[in-house]
């Protein structure tokens, strides 16, 4: 389901081996926060897919579970930005921005999708679900 979306939006993607169920119940734990529903289905597809340029449309799982919790713990940003525990980061733009789904609590409460701006710390609404932001991203209705 979603390499045929993709495909049907630009032949410039690749995709990885699927992730398996242990490696995203392992990231979850690790985060302590439930995956999105659609984020799961999408890993289990492929984990991960690359656009063009070698752009992290969505980051495989070990990626995933690795710079959120970089983020999360890392005592020199708690000077330079707002809080990341609000955010599970999963695909870049390419230029130091990131998207992510928010997160309260450690539970995703809405499939919404946001982009943080890596210069002025902003989080910004960029598409309602995952598949959404893939077809804007891919159609270039998503630019940072």
């Amino acid at each position: 389901m979603w390499r045929e979306l993709v495909n049907g939006l630009s032949r410039d993607c690749e995709f990885q081996t699927p992730a398996s169920a242990a490696a995203i119940t392992a990231a979850e734990v690790s985060l302590e926060c439930r995956l999105p529903s659609e984020l799961t289905e999408l890993l289990s597809e492929t984990n991960g897919i690359t656009g063009e340029y070698g752009l992290g449309l969505v980051w495989p799982i070990e990626r995933i579970q690795e710079d959120n919790r970089r983020f999360r713990m890392n005592s020199s940003f708690e000077e330079l930005y707002m809080s990341f525990d609000e955010l599970l980061f999963f695909g870049d733009a390419g230029n130091g921005d990131q998207f992510a789904f928010p997160i309260c609590g450690r539970v995703v409460r809405k499939p919404d999708v946001f982009v943080w701006n890596h210069e002025d710390d902003s989080r910004t609404w960029v598409a309602p679900s995952l598949r959404v932001y893939l077809e804007w991203w891919l159609t270039g209705k998503i630019n940072t």
